[in-house]
């Protein structure tokens, strides 16, 4: 899928995600978006009581990705996630991208007003 694709079909939950896609869609790297989700705790009735959305899918490289702007202090939840991502699908590879790589990434990619414009947020 493409970003000019996505604008149609997919609602991106914070601009930085629409910045990752239209850097990829600038390379030609393919992409989904929030393709899949994984089941991580349940109650003791089987029914999922957290399950974890990875933002983007790159499946040229098996590799999912994970985009974080929030404030250190507040990322105790999406932390606790990718944990139990490790331990319960050891073989799914998945990045995790906090708020200084994207700021990064959009540098280097000559995004810097977007890139000014990051900031932490309390629910992304």
């Amino acid at each position: 899928m493409s970003a000019d694709e996505g604008k149609k079909l997919v609602r991106f939950s914070h601009a930085a995600e629409e910045m990752f896609a239209r850097i990829l869609d600038f390379y030609g790297v393919v992409w989904e978006y929030e393709p899949k989700t994984f089941e991580l705790e349940w109650n003791e009735k089987g029914k999922v009581k957290l399950a974890f959305s990875p933002d983007f899918y790159l499946p040229d490289q098996n590799l999912f990705i994970e985009l974080t702007t929030l404030r250190p202090q507040l990322a105790t939840i999406k932390n606790k996630k990718l944990r139990l991502m490790n331990e319960l699908y050891p073989d799914v590879k998945i990045k995790l991208m906090k708020r200084r790589d994207i700021r990064d990434m959009l540098i280097k990619y000559g995004l810097y007003d977007e890139a000014q414009n990051l900031h932490g947020t309390d629910a992304q």
